[in-house]
């Protein structure tokens, strides 16, 4: 299952902080742009019906956590992403992004570190 970009927005934040109140997720969301306490509650109950996200109804206040894993969400849509966009090329995908030209002196070596990395674990 694929999350919406605002049910994304909510994932970030809950993979951050941990379990969370909807007034806690609607805080944090408000720091970017102003959302409605009512929206972020029913994208959150949303979420809650389709078994993105785990509630705790224990407390007064209802604690939310994500049911998914980041690594395997940001996988999955990042291969979507690669192949409808980039036909399956990793190459056309890296070569776009740092022709962008808004790569820093200190991500570009971690880059080529990354690189070499990958290149000595392929050789062995």
């Amino acid at each position: 299952m694929t999350p919406t970009d605002s049910e994304l927005e909510i994932l970030q934040i809950l993979w951050t902080r941990g379990p969370s109140s909807v007034r806690e997720i609607n805080d944090e969301l408000n720091l970017k742009r102003e959302v409605g306490y009512t929206t972020t509650l029913k994208i959150m109950q949303i979420m809650h019906e389709k078994g993105i996200l785990n509630r705790n109804t224990d407390n007064r206040s209802h604690l939310y956590e994500s049911n998914i894993k980041e690594t395997n969400t940001k996988s999955n849509l990042l291969n979507n992403f690669l192949r409808s966009t980039f036909n399956g090329s990793v190459k056309d995908l890296v070569l776009h992004a740092l022709g962008e030209g808004k790569s820093s002196t200190e991500e570009l070596d971690e880059i080529r570190q990354m690189i070499e990395s990958i290149k000595n674990k392929n050789q062995k």
